[in-house]
């Protein structure tokens, strides 16, 4: 008996200390990959990391893109107020600051052209020159308006003699009015060389998930990581013609900017306007549209490079989600 008495600290140590070690495991997975949901390693049977291309102008993708209140809108304001922390890519290690990122938004304005002294742009044929007198100014309404003279100041001062003495006439002192010109107006500032992109213009973004299947649930969860936005290679001031990553979000710090922001972060009920819902139930609901881009490969390859080209990449997006689905329900068959 004494035995087993003094044996027991020490079962009981260790079970705290397994304890403590699994719940450093799950918080360290979470934290890590951007997901809200803890699944312990050990109870993962299958496990599937998966990219999707989300496009806001779809239909179904519309109700979290309504004017106003973008998706692309929330996000930037809030990595501008300092909410939120955006990354470089979906490893979330290195991050952005917003001037990094307001920089990844915005496009060159270019100078317009100069006139050569002929009047003409330059290379162009000189404009000809009008042999027509200008029309005297009026107000609009028929009546002319008198020049306005140069405006200048004025101020008096004494005359002096050569010696540096006032000039007395009549026992009065001799004055003379000295006309100042007028100070020249500051130059214009000089125009803008960029421009951001405005939130409506940023209509593509990217998710990468986890395809989980835990064991001991008999589930599987799609844990949601990571949502980038991208700049679409399709604008017209995007010269590259490449889409381009703006920046990568956790999705587990999204979700606390769409919850700390309620009348913002709306996904739009089309049906009833009484039953709008935060874009966190959206996502955790799976209320919009994606295709599959890419599914884990030891080269790291999109379907689009692995099939060739975009469209054999898109068909093989249709038959990539029909296998995970029926890899799913084959988990049922005995």
């Amino acid at each position: 008996m004494t035995r087993y008495f003094k044996a027991l600290p020490i079962t009981a140590a260790a079970l705290l200390a397994a304890l403590a070690g699994r719940a450093q495991e799950q918080a360290t997975s979470t934290v890590t990959t951007g997901a809200i949901r803890q699944i312990p390693v050990s109870d993962q049977m299958f496990r599937k990391t998966i990219t999707r291309a989300i496009d806001l102008r779809e239909k179904q993708n519309r109700p979290m893109f309504s004017d106003g209140k973008e998706i692309s809108r929330v996000i930037i304001d809030a990595v501008r107020r300092g909410e939120l922390t955006a990354y470089k890519n979906d490893s979330v290690t290195s991050t952005f600051t917003p001037k990094e990122m307001s920089s990844n938004m915005s496009y060159a304005i270019e100078a317009p052209i100069s006139p050569d002294a002929d009047g003409g742009d330059w290379g162009s044929t000189p404009a000809p020159k009008s042999t027509k007198k200008a029309a005297p100014a009026n107000d609009g309404w028929g009546a002319p308006v008198a020049s306005t003279p140069p405006a200048s100041s004025a101020r008096r001062e004494k005359v002096l003699d050569k010696n540096g003495k006032p000039v007395k006439k009549n026992g009065k002192y001799v004055y003379r009015t000295v006309r100042t010109s007028t100070v020249a107006a500051a130059p214009p500032p000089p125009p803008a060389t960029s421009a951001e992109y405005r939130p409506k213009d940023i209509y593509q973004m990217e998710l990468t998930e986890e395809m989980i299947f835990d064991k001991k649930r008999s589930r599987m969860y799609h844990q949601i990581k990571t949502i980038s936005l991208k700049l679409p290679s399709t604008l017209s001031t995007n010269t590259s013609g490449l889409e381009k990553n703006i920046a990568t979000f956790k999705y587990s710090d999204l979700v606390k900017v769409f919850r700390n922001n309620p009348q913002q972060a709306i996904w739009f009920n089309t049906q009833n306007d009484a039953q709008h819902k935060n874009l966190a139930d959206a996502f955790e609901l799976w209320l919009f549209n994606s295709y599959i881009v890419k599914v884990s490969n030891p080269a790291g390859d999109d379907l689009a490079t692995q099939y060739g080209s975009e469209r054999n990449g898109l068909l093989a997006a249709q038959q990539t989600a029909a296998d995970l689905i029926e890899y799913e329900y084959s988990l049922w068959s005995f």
